[in-house]
């Protein structure tokens, strides 16, 4: 039995029977590799009127700034993801709000699903993928420093959704 976790290594590319597209396929069993896109789950996290922001320690990017985010692991929904992330990357603990955007970025084949947060107390500091962590006023994020345009299109779509509830999610921009 093959285990879908480890697929055998004898792949070559192909259109399986039944199928429309290119896929890895194993040569002994028929197995097909499924490469499907990436989930991002984070969150704008709000205390006080600031936003939490966390200076990346990896790359891509690093040394700029972004919101706690990052791959989704298996078996988890994307709020768990974003409450995870928030803790890996800041050491905060966070209450989902709701659902602010989903994000499609194609060219690196991910779906971005970025949620509305508080922090549940002021007390955070840097994870071992963040440099240094800060709660910013809306005039003093560091702009220029963001790390993804997808962090941009976020905290703009938070902008526009203070105060406002039971919206349909923000998409990308045009």
């Amino acid at each position: 039995m093959t285990d879908p976790l480890r697929p055998p290594k004898n792949f070559h590319h192909t259109v399986p029977d039944g199928d429309e597209r290119e896929r890895l396929v194993c040569r002994d069993c028929g197995f097909i590799a499924y490469e499907n896109p990436r989930i991002i789950a984070g969150a704008v996290v709000e205390h006080d009127g600031k936003i939490l922001l966390c200076k990346r320690a990896i790359y891509p990017q690093k040394g700029k700034w972004t919101i706690p985010a990052g791959f989704l692991e298996m078996g988890e929904g994307p709020d768990e993801g974003a409450v995870r992330e928030a803790y890996e990357e800041a050491t905060a603990h966070i209450e989902i709000r709701d659902l602010l955007a989903i994000y499609s970025v194609r060219h690196i084949s991910q779906v971005h699903m970025m949620y509305r947060a508080t922090l549940k107390a002021p007390d955070f500091a840097p994870g071992f993928e963040s440099l240094e962590v800060g709660l910013f006023a809306w005039e003093d994020i560091p702009w220029g420093e963001l790390a993804f345009p997808s962090v941009h299109w976020v905290l703009a779509h938070y902008r526009e959704a203070m105060g406002k509830s039971g919206f349909a999610p923000f998409t990308n921009p045009v």
